[in-house]
């Protein structure tokens, strides 16, 4: 595997950003990994971060690296800062740069697939708020969306005058933040998909029973069955919001997304 920390410009952010990037690589050598990479362009995973971390995170906290070798595909994990890969009202466009720019740039610079059935899109708290945001606002772009421990009723957390993050709702959404009904509202867009029919990204959605954003994902979690949106739901006791879960659980999101190992 190759691991790359890129600094380049973003027009939409306009300002200079950066995105850590694993990329596949076949050894036959390489003691204790077993690295792959098929030829052509790369599937590719956009793996998002959290609101207290940056691009670095995933590799310094798990072994994603390690994961992701054998399977031999791409992961591309951008810098948003606390955006919550919206639009801000008081800052920069994230959901334009993760959407659309950052795509663009990093199958410009490296061999990665643009097409729909290779490209998939997960995230962890924040990020997986953002993952299924995108996932269901972009349905013809990704396969595949998986939300770990999600911050997924921000509707609900920025109608709270009490909330510990109201300064960054303010910054994002305004100064009197009205989510609910709107598209950075994840039961409404979920809604919507559903009365609009096509094709879904599969969707896999975890977290910890002892997370303390566990009733909200329940709650999101019935709101897809109820709304016909088939979704893979895992549950684990013992777990809170920490890096040890998600170490634990990316490996389950990466053997639901890539079921079969890439043949070199």
């Amino acid at each position: 595997m190759a691991l790359l920390r890129c600094n380049f410009y973003s027009e939409s952010l306009k300002l200079s950003t950066a995105m850590t990037v694993i990329l596949p690589q076949r050894t036959q050598t390489q003691i204790g990994m077993d690295s792959r990479a098929a030829g052509g362009k790369h599937k590719t995973l956009y793996l998002l971060h959290g609101l207290s971390d940056d691009d670095t995170i995933w590799v310094r906290r798990t072994s994603i690296e390690r994961y992701v070798a054998p399977l031999g595909i791409a992961v591309v994990m951008p810098a948003v800062h606390r955006s919550f890969y919206t639009d801000m009202a008081f800052g920069g466009a994230y959901e334009a740069f993760v959407a659309d720019e950052l795509p663009s740039i990093a199958r410009s610079f490296f061999p990665l697939s643009d097409r729909r059935e290779d490209t998939s899109i997960a995230g962890l708290s924040m990020g997986g708020y953002g993952a299924f945001k995108l996932a269901l606002s972009y349905p013809e772009r990704f396969c595949a969306a998986a939300s770990l421990s999600g911050a997924v009723d921000v509707a609900r957390r920025a109608e709270d005058p009490q909330a510990d993050i109201r300064g960054d709702f303010v910054n994002i959404f305004g100064a009197r933040p009205e989510v609910a009904g709107t598209r950075s509202d994840l039961f409404f867009l979920a809604t919507q998909r559903a009365r609009e029919g096509g094709a879904l990204p599969r969707l896999y959605q975890c977290c910890g029973e002892d997370d303390f954003l566990y009733e909200e994902n329940i709650r999101f979690r019935d709101h897809l069955k109820g709304q016909g949106l088939p979704a893979t739901w895992q549950s684990d006791p013992g777990y809170a919001h920490t890096w040890e879960y998600w170490d634990l659980r990316i490996q389950s999101v990466l053997e639901w997304m890539f079921p079969e190992v890439t043949t070199v």
